[in-house]
């Protein structure tokens, strides 16, 4: 069948989707996508899974897709990190059987996408982003969609989104802010950024920022005129956001931990979504936050679970009338309810910083922080200096390693090609050749091959070896008499 296209892929493949859940690192899994699919979500994406992992390791495809196959997850979208068109469309062929289209990750404004050089730290790069997409939207059997982050300008950002339509890309997703809009920065994503993509471009577009309840979804689409809005944290905090409920937490752990239980998924994503869901409750019981981090079972997570669940109906048991939600929360902390994430002022107040201090420090300790002064270190640096005194964060004492010749990644110290593993591999195959340092000897297996088999021959026909050495013998003798 033909690949569809633009419009008649939303409409069609993906069912006029509205109501989309984001792609979110170890936290859009399997069980995820299923619950919020009981409560409204039309669409879902993977988390983001990178390309080159993908493409060599059997064990990631399985654990990130192939092992995840559910004929009620669809339709469903696979989200790549990428920065090479080769790597990724051989990754993209690789899972495109498991889908409904690939996404090319170009929204990540994390530190980890710069170090690896992908997500929105590609933004500026249009001549590999092109070569990408087309070179995608050539091979693939499914369509090619993008997300990005939008420019400080209107009109670089809609040039930006015209130039990934022209490519091939069929569906974009615009996130309303900027690569440097994350943590307490993140503030207010721009929908008129948004609302210029749309009128410029003529494939579907999605909107992702500003989504805290089902109001907001509706406002975005009429304001924007998009065909969908996508939802990330605020579906974190609650599942049924497109359901346009605010349920009891508890109701939804229990459900997301029944789900578990039949499509099972590592034990840091259960911990991480029960610390979403029970955000509010949680700094009530401080001690229930410990138990929940120290927890090593997902029988040990469900127990929690379900201590909270009692604490709460205590409390609600001995409420009084007329009682409020405390804290400025719209609803009491037992219920489903968006977390408004503190900028740089009101962080810095609830850590007992003084406003001079207040300087845009972010939810981790900045980079940049000075070695030993240990009331400027994250908490997880924190305990690392008290495991080991003598460690370091000075980011000039880091061992600085020389990156492969191909795709930037640690090399190998003894490498002949000057490349890491990986790469190397790839090469000496390519080549026949050996690489010592890697441990990879192609040419050497090769040779110890073919002796093997010239001895085979002579072993199965040894009267004609021996009458291939008479005659070459006489031959020898004929010439040397000749030339005497």
């Amino acid at each position: 069948m033909p690949k569809l296209r633009g419009e008649a892929f939303w409409r069609e493949t993906l069912r006029s989707a509205h109501y989309v859940v984001a792609p979110m690192v170890d936290q859009s899994e399997l069980a995820w996508r299923l619950l919020s699919r009981r409560h409204g979500a039309q669409l879902c994406y993977t988390p983001m899974l990178h390309a080159q992992v993908f493409l060599r390791d059997a064990n990631y495809r399985r654990e990130n897709l192939y092992g995840e196959a559910c004929p009620e997850d669809r339709p469903l979208i696979v989200q790549f990190c990428a920065n090479d068109p080769e790597v990724f469309v051989q990754a993209a062929l690789l899972a495109q059987d498991y889908c409904d289209a690939i996404d090319l990750n170009l929204g990540c404004p994390q530190m980890i996408a710069k170090r690896g050089h992908y997500g929105a730290f590609l933004q500026e790069e249009w001549d590999l982003l092109q070569r990408m997409i087309l070179l995608a939207n050539e091979k693939l059997s499914v369509p090619i969609t993008c997300k990005i982050r939008v420019f400080p300008e209107i009109d670089k950002t809609v040039k930006y989104a015209q130039m990934l339509e022209k490519a091939g890309c069929q569906l974009l997703t615009v996130h309303g802010r900027t690569k440097e809009q994350k943590g307490p920065l993140a503030g207010v994503a721009s929908w008129e950024h948004i609302q210029a993509v749309r009128k410029a471009v003529n494939i579907p577009v999605f909107a992702n920022g500003n989504i805290q309840c089902l109001s907001d979804v509706e406002e975005c689409i009429r304001k924007t005129g998009v065909h969908g809005v996508m939802s990330a944290e605020g579906n974190l905090h609650n599942p049924a956001l497109f359901e346009g409920r605010n349920p009891l937490v508890w109701e939804m752990a229990e459900e997301y931990l029944e789900i578990v239980q039949k499509y099972p998924c590592p034990l840091s994503y259960v911990r991480a979504h029960l610390f979403k869901l029970w955000h509010h409750t949680l700094q009530v019981y401080q001690h229930l936050r410990e138990e929940l981090a120290k927890v090593k079972t997902l029988e040990g997570i469900v127990d929690v679970n379900r201590e909270l669940k009692l604490r709460c109906q205590e409390e609600i048991a001995h409420q009084k009338d007329g009682e409020k939600p405390k804290e400025g929360l719209p609803f009491f902390h037992w219920i489903c309810q968006p977390y408004i994430r503190p900028g740089p002022k009101e962080r810095c107040k609830e850590n007992g910083a003084s406003e001079t201090e207040k300087g845009v420090r972010g939810k981790r300790a900045l980079e940049e922080e000075e070695d030993g002064n240990s009331e400027l270190l994250s908490k997880n640096k924190q305990k690392k200096k008290l495991r080991n005194p003598n460690k370091s964060f000075d980011p000039s004492l880091k061992p600085k390693y020389a990156k492969c010749d191909q795709c930037g990644n640690p090399k190998g110290n003894k490498c002949v090609f000057n490349m890491c593993r990986g790469c190397c591999k790839k090469r000496a195959f390519k080549e026949t050749a050996d690489c010592p340092g890697h441990g990879l000897l192609f040419k050497t297996k090769y040779e110890k091959s073919l002796s093997w088999q010239s001895s085979q021959r002579v072993i199965q026909n040894p009267d004609t070896s021996r009458r291939r050495d008479v005659d070459g013998g006489e031959t020898a003798v004929l010439e040397a008499a000749e030339n005497s």
